[in-house]
């Protein structure tokens, strides 16, 4: 009889990769959610739920989304000031002229667990409104749709 033995990633043998995606043309949630199994490392055969093991994600042409249907009427993002009466709302076409970056990125948080790790998964999120990046240097591949 033949045993087995299960393999944990741990932090001192995971390989981080950078990943550049354009996402002209593409869908809002589509795209989140490509973008978040990336952060997460499920697209590797050593994923390992507990551990950080996913890559870094530069998203470029982020003012250049689509959605579908009436998204960009209907979907508003809320906050708080802190104060009372301080309930502020932003619909997602004002979010997007204003501060494109950040509709992707409450995307893709939404999208991560809500635990520990999702803080850590999220600064591996890079995201720039027009084509150019700052992340020359990791070497970035191309991630195909």
């Amino acid at each position: 009889m033949k045993s087995f033995r299960t393999y944990n990633l741990t932090p001192e043998t995971r390989k981080r990769n950078w990943h550049v995606v354009d996402a002209e043309g593409e869908i809002l949630g589509r795209l989140a959610t490509r973008i978040a199994a990336i952060l997460r490392g499920k697209d590797k055969p050593e994923f390992t739920p507990h551990v950080d093991s996913g890559d870094f994600v530069i998203v470029v042409n982020a003012d250049k989304i689509k959605t579908t249907g009436r998204k960009l009427d209907k979907k508003i993002y809320y906050r708080h000031t802190g104060y009372p009466g301080g309930l502020k709302e932003t619909s997602l076409r004002t979010l997007l002229q204003h501060k494109p970056e950040r509709a992707i990125y409450y995307a893709v948080k939404g999208m991560l667990p809500k635990n520990k790790l999702s803080k850590a998964q999220l600064k591996k999120l890079k995201v720039y409104a027009g084509s150019e990046h700052p992340h020359q240097a990791q070497q970035p591949r191309t991630l195909q749709p």
